[in-house]
C-alpha cells in the first residue's frame, strides 16, 4: 500500500498573520497616496519676491530717514519753543512785578493826594478865572519889572472877519460883549493875578494908541487895589482901531525903569506902526502905513512885524512872551511870532479857546 504521501501546509494563525500583514502594507500605501504632494520650489519667483522686498524695505528705511529728520527738526523746534515759553514766562513775570510796583506807586500817590492840604487861593484879587494853576504850558509870570501889553484893537472881539467887520459897527457895548475880548479879559485878570508878590507890574494897551490899563506907574504884584483898578480899566475898554505894536514897544522902553519881562497878549501881526514908512524900501507899496489906504496886506502886514521887532532890539536878556489868540486869515502870525519870542528866551502860546 502505497504509503500516502503527507501534505505539509501553513496553518491558519501563520495565513492570518500574513493576511494582517499584506492589509497593513496596503494600507499604508493607501495613506501615503493621500498626502499632498509638495509643490515645487519656484525660485524665479523667490528671487523676484525678495527684490521686491528689498526695495520695499529700501524706501521703508528713506522714510524712516525722512521721519527721523522731521522729528529732529520738530525736537529742536520744540526746543526754541520751550525756550520762548521760558523767556515770555520771565518777560511775563517781569510785567506782573512791574505793574505791581505801578500799583503800589498809584496807591501812594493817592494816599498823598488824600492826605495833602488843600491849595490855598492867593489871588491878590478875587477871580474865579483861571483856578490855581502858576504854570500854563510852561508859561509863568516872573521877573522883576514885568510889562503886559494888551492889544485893544478891534480884531480882538471875535476870531472870525466876518463877525470882526459885522460888529464894527454895533454899539460899544456889543463890541465889549465879544468872545475874544472877554477871553482877553480872562487872561489879564488870570496873569494879574499871577504876578510874584514882590515883583513890579506895568500894564499897557494899545491899539493905534497906547495908554496905561490900571496905575499909570509901576505897582508891586500884591497891591490889591492896584490889580483891582487894573481889572476895573479892563472892563471899561472899548476894543477899536489898528494894531500899533511899534507903539506898544517903543512907550514900554520909556517906563521909567526899563521892563526885564515882556507879556504880550495879541490876536496877530499889527497894522499900524510909528515910524516913518515913505522912506523905507521895503514898504513902498504899503500904502496903509502912510495913509493911502484903508487895508494893508498880510505880506505888509509881515514885513512891518519883522521891522518892528529889529527896531525893538530884543535880546535874551530880556525875554518876552506872547499869549496869540489866532486871527482868521493871519496865518505868519504864528510862525513869526514864536521866533521873536524865541529869540529872546520867552515863549509863544496859542491856548485853546476854553482857557482860562
Amino acid at each position: 500500500m502505497r504509503r500516502r504521501r503527507e501534505t505539509e501546509g501553513f496553518n491558519l494563525s501563520f495565513l492570518d498573520i500574513m493576511a494582517c500583514g499584506l492589509g497593513a502594507a496596503v494600507l499604508i500605501l493607501i495613506l501615503l497616496k493621500l498626502q499632498p504632494e509638495e509643490d515645487p520650489i519656484d525660485i524665479d519667483a523667490l528671487i523676484k519676491e525678495l527684490g521686491a522686498r528689498q526695495e520695499q524695505k529700501a524706501a521703508l528705511d528713506k522714510e524712516a530717514l525722512g521721519q527721523e529728520k522731521k522729528l529732529s527738526e520738530l525736537k529742536s523746534e520744540l526746543a526754541k519753543l520751550l525756550q520762548n515759553n521760558q523767556e515770555l514766562a520771565k518777560e511775563l513775570q517781569d510785567i506782573s512785578q512791574t505793574n505791581d510796583d505801578i500799583k503800589k506807586e498809584v496807591d501812594e500817590v493817592k494816599e498823598r493826594i488824600i492826605n495833602k492840604p488843600p491849595l490855598k487861593k492867593d489871588d491878590v484879587v478875587q477871580s474865579d478865572e483861571g483856578g490855581e494853576e502858576e504854570y500854563l504850558m510852561g508859561l509863568k509870570v516872573e521877573g522883576r519889572r514885568i510889562a503886559f501889553l494888551i492889544d485893544t484893537s478891534a480884531s480882538m472881539t471875535d476870531e472870525r472877519l466876518v463877525d470882526i467887520i459885522g460888529r464894527k459897527t454895533g454899539s460899544d457895548t456889543e463890541k465889549q460883549k465879544g468872545p475874544k475880548w472877554q477871553r482877553t479879559k480872562r487872561i489879564v485878570k488870570w496873569l494879574a493875578n499871577r504876578i510874584p508878590k514882590g515883583s513890579e507890574a506895568y500894564f499897557l494897551g494899545f491899539s493905534e494908541k497906547v495908554n496905561p490899563i490900571g496905575p499909570s506907574d509901576w505897582f508891586k504884584g500884591a497891591d490889591t487895589s492896584s490889580v483891582q483898578q487894573v481889572f476895573d480899566e479892563m472892563d471899561q475898554i472899548v476894543p477899536s482901531g489898528g494894531t500899533n505894536l511899534e507903539g506898544a514897544l517903543d512907550a514900554a522902553k520909556k517906563l521909567s525903569g526899563r521892563p526885564t519881562n515882556y507879556y504880550v497878549v495879541t490876536d496877530g501881526l499889527p497894522t499900524k506902526g510909528t515910524s516913518n514908512f515913505k522912506s523905507l524900501n521895503p514898504f513902498a507899496k504899503c500904502s496903509a502905513l502912510f495913509g493911502k489906504s484903508s487895508t494893508i496886506s498880510g505880506n505888509c502886514r509881515s514885513r512891518l512885524f519883522v521891522h518892528t521887532v529889529k527896531k525893538a532890539g530884543f535880546t535874551r536878556r530880556t525875554p518876552l512872551n506872547v499869549v496869540l489868540l489866532p486871527l482868521e486869515g493871519d496865518p505868519e502870525a504864528a510862525p513869526l511870532m514864536w521866533a521873536w519870542t524865541y529869540s529872546t528866551g520867552g515863549l509863544m502860546i496859542s491856548p485853546a479857546v476854553s482857557w482860562p
